[in-house]
């Protein structure tokens, strides 16, 4: 019977946050599915390393990955890790780990070849990017609102949250008759989603009519309407 020839790994596993590393969060699970994969077959493990650090830095803000690195080089041997995302979603970054002359397998890959591998690179790392994008955009409309970026406490909340009240204010004082009208008919609160829906009237922040958005129209009123009774 023929035996398959026992292949060398350098084991290498990243958390992102400090937290994560002391706690085990995201180790545990890379190291359970390294050890199915290492079950798969003859292999053997002639080091293992551990990096807390942020998928965004280079190798050489990973001393972890650089002894990692060395190690299998000297034993021949492959870097192995759970996912390609434990490595870094920068494509010039998996170019240069290539160019190493180090072979490296990832668990969730382990028949992908180069040109897959720089694929789901380039796919990883624009979706990073396209994060990035969304939270400048979510700032940007922050900012736009009047809230002052790097500020905390309510006094930077404050002006936002009075134009929304503000705003709120005056959706319900529009259609405060038409609401005057549901009570003074005695239908419940699901039958007036109905009828605002039936008839194309617009809910406050656009679209359909929702059961919650009645509610809170109804409160704002009997609020308003509480605050304008004499004491």
């Amino acid at each position: 019977m023929q035996h398959q020839p026992t292949r060398s790994f350098v084991t290498y596993y990243r958390v992102s946050t400090q937290r994560q590393g002391m706690s085990g969060l995201g180790l545990d699970a890379q190291r359970e599915t390294v050890r199915q994969f290492l079950s798969e077959g003859s292999s053997q493990v002639v080091g293992q390393f551990v990096e807390v650090e942020s998928g965004r830095k280079s190798d050489t803000g990973r001393p972890e990955l650089r002894r990692a690195l060395a190690l299998a080089k000297a034993k021949g041997a492959a870097l192995l890790v759970a996912k390609l995302d434990r490595l870094s979603r920068s494509v010039a970054f998996v170019s240069a780990l290539m160019e190493s002359g180090v072979k490296f397998t990832a668990c969730d890959m382990p028949e992908a070849n180069e040109l897959t591998i720089h694929i789901l690179a380039a796919v990883a790392e624009n979706e990073a990017k396209r994060i990035s994008q969304r939270t400048k955009d979510a700032l940007a409309a922050a900012k736009a609102r009047g809230v002052v970026l790097g500020a905390a406490g309510p006094a930077n909340l404050r002006p936002n949250i009075q134009a929304r009240q503000a705003k709120a204010d005056e959706f319900a004082d529009k259609v405060a008759m038409l609401f005057k009208g549901f009570q003074a008919r005695h239908i419940s609160q699901r039958q007036m989603v109905g009828e605002l829906n039936d008839h194309g009237f617009t809910a406050p922040r656009g679209g359909a009519w929702s059961l919650s958005q009645v509610q809170a129209v109804i409160r704002r009123l009997e609020g308003r309407a509480a605050n304008r009774s004499p004491s």
